[in-house]
């Protein structure tokens, strides 16, 4: 075999040897030390910030839901299951067959201009809802308190909270529909408030899955 022949297969020898020592790096030995690390020191957030009630995953920290009452025959729109406090508006993009209770697949907002004629129609329309959910026998929701996340999605169009002011405004209807005293409702929101993360970064807020599940536990205890 002459020389070129041998340096070829040199090569050739060089670079399997190359390729197999960094498929089991990078494939094998990479992927198992950071999988090994999330699930010891952020178990949570590596397995999906599963949120447990029952004793079985109900949701995710960070994904909001749906509650809506069952579709009705020859019904397309969704009425809100207004016994719970309900999240921001979805208007994401697409939809999916995993995640029933939330139909997106895709994390993104409406990408439309403040003066767009469908999404003021769509914020107005949602204004009205919540006006109209929202007061009950005496308590009466005036336009001017609704809260700009009452009527908008968020950037995200995935977000799970709502801010103090959305949820405030919805305890008196919470209150009634449950039939719980109004002082119970607000202290259960108090409860589910948090502040700012590490105290300056983003604005207070209340996680709607986390708020539903302890509605659900107090209605329960009575």
């Amino acid at each position: 075999m002459n020389n070129a022949a041998l340096n070829t297969a040199r090569l050739l020898g060089a670079g399997l040897r190359a390729l197999l020592v960094l498929t089991l790096v990078t494939g094998v030995v990479y992927p198992l030390l950071v999988t090994g690390i999330a699930q010891g020191l952020f178990r949570a957030g590596a397995n999906g910030s599963e949120v447990r009630a029952d004793g079985r995953v109900v949701g995710s920290a960070l994904i909001g839901q749906l509650y809506n009452l069952p579709l009705k025959k020859g019904q397309e729109t969704p009425r809100p299951d207004l016994r719970w406090f309900q999240g921001r508006p979805q208007n994401g993009l697409g939809g999916n067959t995993v995640n029933t209770h939330y139909r997106l697949i895709l994390s993104g907002a409406t990408n439309r201009a403040a003066d767009d004629k469908e999404l003021i129609a769509w914020v107005k329309a949602a204004r009205a809802a919540v006006v109209r959910d929202n007061s009950v026998p005496g308590h009466t929701v005036e336009a001017s308190q609704v809260p700009a996340d009452a009527v908008t999605s968020s950037g995200s169009g995935l977000d799970p909270d709502i801010s103090p002011r959305y949820a405030d405004l919805q305890v008196w209807r919470v209150a009634a529909r449950n039939h719980l005293s109004v002082a119970r409702v607000r202290h259960l929101v108090d409860e589910h408030t948090e502040g700012r993360t590490l105290g300056f970064m983003g604005e207070p807020r209340v996680d709607v899955l986390e708020l539903n599940i302890a509605l659900k536990e107090l209605a329960t205890s009575g």
